[in-house]
Formats: C-alpha cells, structure tokens, sequence
C-alpha cells in the first residue's frame, strides 16, 4: 500500500486532502500540533488516518517519522499560514514555513536513497510570495521553501514541486481566518445573536478558490510524471466587499449596510491590495482549473455557520461538502 505523510494534516487543506488520499486507498499519516486546540477537528474529520503529535521545529523527531513512515508521497502543509501573525511571530514563522522544509526535504532524500523507492514531494506556497507583502515573515519563508523544493528537484533529482497557492476557503477554515469570521458573524447576525460584524479593510481584492478544488490540484502535480511549479487559483478577481455582501445574502439578509463597522487596527502592516491567479499555466501543465465560484463557496460557508448555531454541534463530516443557502 502507498503511503502518504501529510503535515499539517488537521487544518482546512489537510482535511480535504486526506479524505482524497483515502478514497484512493491510500494509507494516510498526518501530523498535528500537540496539543493544539483542535482535537475535536481531528476527531471528526480524520477517521482513518494514522495522526501522529509533532511539532515540526523538532528536526530529530520529524526525520525519525520520515525514516519509520517510509512515504511514497509527501504533502507539506503544516504552515504559520497568516501574514499578519508572521509580523508578530517572526521567529516562529521562520521555523515553521522554512527550517522544516530544509529538514523535511534532506529526511525524505536520506529515505529515498535509503529503500531505492520513488517519492514524492509537495511543498505548499502562496500567491503572496509576489504580492506587495512579499518582504513580511510569511512570504519571505515561503520563498526560502520554495528554493529548497527547487535545489531538491535540480541537484537531487527528486519529484519535487510547490504550488503559489491563492487563497481558499471551505466551511471547516477556522475562525481565524477572515472569510470564516465574516460567514460566522453573518450567521450570528441572521439568527439575531449579534447585530454588527467588524472588519478591517474590505478594498483588497483577492482569488477565492474552494480548498477542495485546490486539493485535487495538488494531486495532479504530485502524479504528474514531471514536476512542475504552479500557480494555483481560480482566475476571476472579487473584493473583500463582495465577498461580504455574498454572505449577508445568502443568510437572507440582504444588503451588508449598517451591520459592517470598519476598525483600522484589524488592517495588516503590509497587505497586497490586488492578487488574482493566471489559470491558464494549471490548465496546460495538469488539465485542471477551479469549479467553485465564490457565491456558491460562501453560500456553503454561511449554511454551515447557521448550523453550528441552531444545533450547537461545532464540527461534523457533514459540514465538508455541504450544499449553499438558499
């Protein structure tokens, strides 16, 4: 049976993935941060995956996992995944988004050049590395990862890529993230538990892409039988503003109007005012492009938070590939 190591496995990309990974009846060994706050996540979504508690800053301990695990594909996903948290985390984002590839890249050859067996590797990028943010903590790692899985490629000969993913949602992205705190405050709003939704800018325009999408597009670069370096998104720009006003319709509610407050400590230090994929390089490299539109993905977004309102139930494989409000 192949297997396949996937890091970062009890985030929004890792989910998805690994419920890809199994259906192809693949053997799925995923990481997560120790006692991170996600146990219930992990729980729900993740039946049938080998989950292993590993901090990938403990080198010793990640090139153990690689050596016991012996993976025939590796997913890198585990990421500080927010360029506003790198300003305050610069330290840690450097660890995390670049140190741990170094050495997951060096354990995953030592591997490869131990059991004479193909491997593959997939490292996750972000649009970011070239936008207007692309001197904050967050990309300027990611660009330094992306230098490692080119170096393993070139000099090693390793079935190597990374995808300058733009930005994805789902209804399991944690609250964290903006899109869900805007689907969450619309759902608050709609079942009269909140009046208001505050915001920082809303000018920025962005390519919203659904994560599974994205996750079947990771899976054609890593079988593809050569690698190659992509740009992953959809193609069609929409402003934060949009996206809020698709949220506030799909909930019933019309119109955002009075409901949004704008606070200007919520806006980053550096932010990329316009970021939209070229599709065309994915469609000619793997035959892939995006099939979820925004209304449709916020739709989902917002049934989901009126949901886990009504019913009190926080996650639930239900929510993974729910259908849109009405």
């Amino acid at each position: 049976m192949d297997t396949a190591l996937v890091t970062g496995v009890g985030g929004q990309d890792g989910i998805y993935l690994a419920h890809s990974l199994l259906r192809d009846g693949k053997r799925v060994v995923g990481t997560v941060t120790p006692e991170s706050a996600g146990s219930l996540r992990v729980a729900t979504y993740l039946q049938g995956v080998e989950v292993v508690p590993l901090d990938v800053r403990d080198a010793p301990a990640l090139r153990t996992l690689v050596e016991q695990v012996e993976p025939t594909e590796v997913y890198n996903l585990a990421a500080v995944s927010s360029v506003g948290r790198s300003w305050q985390q610069p330290e840690l984002t450097i660890a995390v988004n670049q140190t741990a590839v170094e050495v997951l890249v060096d354990a995953v050859l030592a591997t490869r050049d131990r059991t004479g067996r193909d491997v593959r590797f997939f490292q996750a990028s972000t649009a970011e590395v070239s936008g207007t943010a692309a001197e904050s903590p967050y990309a300027r790692a990611k660009a330094a990862a992306e230098d490692v899985v080119r170096t393993a490629r070139e000099q090693s000969g390793l079935h190597a890529c990374y995808a300058r993913l733009h930005i994805h949602e789902s209804p399991v992205r944690t609250v964290a993230f903006v899109t869900r705190k805007i689907t969450r405050g619309v759902a608050e709003i709609a079942l009269g538990q909140s009046d208001r939704l505050v915001l920082g800018t809303l000018d920025v325009v962005r390519d919203w892409g659904f994560a599974g999408d994205y996750v079947e597009a990771i899976r054609l670069m890593t079988a593809a039988d050569d690698p190659v370096d992509l740009p992953i998104g959809t193609g069609r720009p929409h402003s934060l503003l949009e996206l809020v006003e698709c949220a506030f319709a799909a909930a019933g509610l019309g119109r955002a109007g009075t409901y949004v407050e704008q606070d200007p400590s919520l806006v980053r230090p550096a932010d990329t005012a316009v970021l939209v994929a070229d599709p065309e390089p994915a469609l000619r490299a793997i035959g892939w492009r995006a099939q979820m539109r925004l209304k449709e993905l916020v739709g989902q977004m917002v049934a989901v938070d009126m949901a886990r309102l009504r019913s009190g139930v926080a996650e639930s494989v239900d929510y993974l590939f729910p259908r849109s409000a009405d």
